[in-house]
């Protein structure tokens, strides 16, 4: 039986091949540049010239590294066929 030790901070980091400390930096990444999209995105609605495509940018480059990490992980997937069609659009919707 595992612990909670295990289950909070061990088993979650194994299920994509790293250890807590790695995990923990990954997500700290994805957190400090998913803040910035939020305050690209505040700043474009508050002055809509500005910051024209950094919110969906940064989306999209996190959305990639989290594909491939899951790739390299959990063996490959198809990207086009994982997206749903509402947020690929029409030209990728399969």
């Amino acid at each position: 039986m595992s612990s909670w030790v295990d289950k909070y901070f061990i088993d979650h980091p194994k299920t994509v091949d790293e250890t807590y400390l790695q995990h923990m930096v990954v997500a700290l990444s994805f957190a400090l540049r998913l803040f910035w999209a939020g305050f690209a995105c505040l700043l474009h609605a508050l002055v809509p010239g500005m910051c024209l495509k950094t919110g969906s940018s940064m989306i999209d480059e996190l959305y990639g590294e989290m594909v491939e990490n899951r790739n390299r992980t959990q063996g490959q997937i198809d990207v086009v066929s994982s997206v749903p069609s509402s947020v690929a659009g029409p030209e990728t919707a399969q």
